[in-house]
Order: structure tokens, then sequence, then C-alpha cells
């Protein structure tokens, strides 16, 4: 294992469970997982922390179990997604006139554009969670993906801006901190699990990522490698489960054991004479339950999860002729027998499970490679990808440092040798010293490429 790797901890606060799950890339970009704990949660709903002190009491357990997983771990920041119904997104538009026209589009440039969007004027009581940049263009020139090394005037961009309720990210923050850790980022939980289950080819033919959480459907579509659209639909497995119990008469426990043993996306799928049978409370006569009224309820609530991503695309104008890479379902609901059928037959699109697998080095637990733990996995690579930007950023501030000492001596020496040559001679006399300079820090940095390599194709 590479040790030159940070460890990368991924928080996971849902409405049914509180993943905690540590991790670090070997040296092929592949992600060891170091710790692992999971605890129930109770002080979430549909997303939000209402009750902050059980939300801690989860925290901590599922930190406990990941400590018991790996007694070596010490954690002190960690990623962590956040969803819920206040979550909402809205487009914009930047540009910036630069200041240095003569020289290439530097990455601290790009950084001041995305900068200068956090101050966009969003409604009283939300917070800007994310800026997100899609197409860049620069002066004449659009749908630039990355403008850096360009040269031009006036380089700008359209974003992807995500909001939430301020009091929402609060709590969310206040549970972390009271749990002794510091949250590093908060990241959008359709984002996260886009990155646990997709590749970049996915992401350029257009798919449509479905999260189906407990308390939330999260939703994320990318179109030709940019983030078009996210949404958070406001029904999850737990709705599901609350459908069974109402609908049926039976315990909460008891309709989410049968959701999960017996339960069926398709009612058409499930068998006419199958029954299920449910012992009696205290002295009742036990309950048969047939397998096809369970089907119609789950289907019924499906069918709406589903008609609100048809919506969703329409809204983007993506609908089933451009997403060739079709729905990928991904949380935990979406482990629900006959639901690629389902999704298939509403949205008109291919659909499959997305699991977050493509990412782990072999030899995970195989728990992890559940599409209930993408969120978690994206988090950990959300935080490799923040931590690959400001490597870089280290590696241009050495790029940019003027020559050393001990060489600048030889480059005074060389230009009084030459006091009677031309000017341009004296330039090009400078940029070969230069080179020599950059030739050492092109080494350097390929020294640290090496021990931090990472294929380009798991960046979003």
């Amino acid at each position: 294992m590479n040790q030159e790797q940070p460890i990368i901890v991924g928080l996971d606060i849902g409405t049914t469970k509180i993943a905690a799950i540590a991790g670090r890339k070997n040296e092929y970009g592949k992600l060891e997982i170091l710790g692992f704990g999971r605890a129930n949660s109770n002080g979430v709903k549909h997303g939000q922390v209402l009750n902050i002190d059980e939300t801690i009491k989860a925290i901590q357990m599922a930190l406990d179990n990941c400590y018991a997983s790996n007694p070596n771990l010490e954690i002190s920041e960690v990623y962590v997604g956040i969803a819920g119904h206040h979550i909402k997104s809205l487009q914009t538009r930047g540009d910036i006139v630069r200041q240095n026209t003569d020289e290439e589009i530097t990455r601290r440039e790009i950084d001041q554009l995305v900068a200068d969007q956090y101050k966009t004027y969003i409604p009283a009581g939300d917070q800007i969670i994310d800026v997100i940049p899609q197409e860049f263009t620069v002066d004449n020139f659009q749908n630039i993906p990355n403008p850096i090394g360009y040269g031009g005037v006036k380089v700008g961009a359209n974003f992807h801006i995500i909001t939430g309720d301020k009091n929402a990210i609060r709590n969310i923050n206040r549970a972390v901190e009271k749990s002794s850790l510091h949250t590093k980022d908060l990241v959008l939980q359709p984002l996260a699990s886009a990155a646990a289950v997709m590749g970049q080819e996915d992401l350029e033919a257009g798919v449509a990522i479905v999260d189906i959480g407990g308390g939330t459907t999260d939703l994320a579509v990318f179109y030709e490698g940019i983030l078009k659209h996210t949404a958070v639909i406001p029904f999850g497995g737990e709705n599901i489960t609350n459908d069974i119990k109402t609908g049926l008469g039976v315990l909460k426990t008891q309709a989410e054991q049968m959701k999960v043993q017996f339960g069926s996306a398709l009612s058409n799928e499930a068998k006419a004479n199958a029954y299920i049978t449910i012992p009696g409370l205290r002295g009742m006569p036990a309950k048969e339950i047939s397998v096809k009224n369970l089907a119609n309820i789950i289907q019924a609530r499906m069918s709406e999860i589903m008609d609100f991503v048809t919506y969703h695309l329409k809204q983007v104008g993506l609908d089933n002729r451009m997403l060739n890479g079709g729905v990928v379902m991904t949380g935990g609901g979406s482990q629900l027998r006959h639901l690629i059928q389902l999704t298939e037959y509403i949205t008109g699109l291919n659909a499959r499970i997305g699991y977050p697998t493509e990412h782990l080095a072999a030899g995970h637990i195989e728990e992890l490679a559940k599409p209930t733990y993408a969120t978690c996995i994206g988090l950990i690579l959300k935080g490799y990808s923040d931590y690959e930007h400001n490597r870089k950023e280290f590696e241009n501030q050495y790029r940019k440092v003027e020559v050393p000492d001990n060489l600048r001596k030889a480059e005074t020496q060389s230009v009084n040798h030459q006091a009677t040559a031309t000017e341009e001679q004296l330039h090009h006399e400078r940029v070969r010293n230069r080179k020599g300079v950059k030739d050492f820090w092109g080494k350097f940095k390929d020294g640290i490429i090496d021990l931090f390599k990472e294929e380009e194709d798991h960046q979003l």
C-alpha cells in the first residue's frame, strides 16, 4: 500500500443508517478500505438532522465500529454527504476579464472565477453548498472543458450552484463537531454516489444517477461529461416501508423485513397464490399477507419516484433520446427485485444497478460492494479529488519559483561574461538556464506523480 497517500474518511449521515468508511488509494489508484463502521440512524428524517443528540450517538457508534475494525486509525476530519428536501439548484454565468493577457490561463484564475460565484444572490435562509463549473468559454471559443493553458482576454463559464437551508446545514455541522470531528467538506449525496459508481465513459455517454436512500431519492444528470441537473425527490425506502405498514396493518419492523425478503417492484412478477405468514400480536391470530398485495404497494410508490425522475429529465431536455448511458440506480432502495424492469418501463431508458466496486481495490469486504455504501465511498473519492487539486496547486507554486540561488549565481556569471552580447543572445542564455531549472522541477514533479499516480478517468 502507498503510505504516502492520506487516509480520507467519508461519513454518510442517512435516514436509516450512518456509515463511516476510511480509505486510502493504492499505487494503482484503487481504494484500499482501512476501516468501516455503521450504526442505525434515529435522529434523521428525510435526509435532515432533526434530533442532534440521537444523531451524535449514532455517529459515535459508527466511529466506534470503525475503530473496532482497525484500532490503528485516527479520525479527526470527515467528508460528509448532504441531502434533504431543502436542497435546491440553480444555473448562473460568470466571467472575468484577465489582467495578464500575454500569459496562459492558470488554475488560480479558474479558482477565482469559481470563488466569485459564492457571491451569487440566493434567498435569505439558504446557503451555497457547492459551485460546479460546467462548460467554459475563452473569448469566442465555446464549450471548453478545461481552459487552463489557453490564452485569451475574457474567460467565463456556466455554473451549477447547489444550495441548502442554513439551519439544516448547521445541524449537520453541529452533530459532526459534537462528535469531536471536523467537517472537511459537505458533498451533495448524488454527486458522491455518481463518483463511486461511474466511469468517465458513462458521464460522456449521458447518464442519470438515481440514488434511492431511506428518506430521499437523489438525482444527478450528466451529459457530455458535464453535470446538467441535480434534484432531491422527497421519497425513499422508508416511505415504501410505511406504505406497507399502513396498507397491510403490520409493524414497521415486519414491513421492512417483508420488503427486503419478499418485496418486488412489479406486481405482475409476484406469484398470485403466494402468502407470507406474520405472527399475531399478544395472542392474536397469525396474519396471512398476499405477496401480490405487497408488490402492488411497492410498485405504486416506486412508480411515483420514477415519474419524478422522468419529469426532471424532461425539464432539462434530456429525455430518452439523449442519455445513452441510461439510468443507473444505486443506494439501499435500488436492491428491490424487478426494479430495473419497472424503471425501464417508466423512463423509456436502459437501466442498471450501480455498484461502487469500480474504484475499490481487490480483497475489499463484500458488504462494501453493495449500492448502500456508494455515497460513503464516493465521499472518499471526492476527498481525493480535492487532495489532487491541491497537490497540483502545490506543484504549480514550485513551477513558478524563480531561479534558485545556486543557479542564479551561474546565470549572473553568464550574463557578466556576455556583457557585450546582444539583447537577443542574453535572452537565449536566460532561457537555457531556466530550462535547466524546469528540468529539475520536472523531475521533482515526475517523482511526486509516480508516488500519487491516479487514473484520470476516476476524476469527475
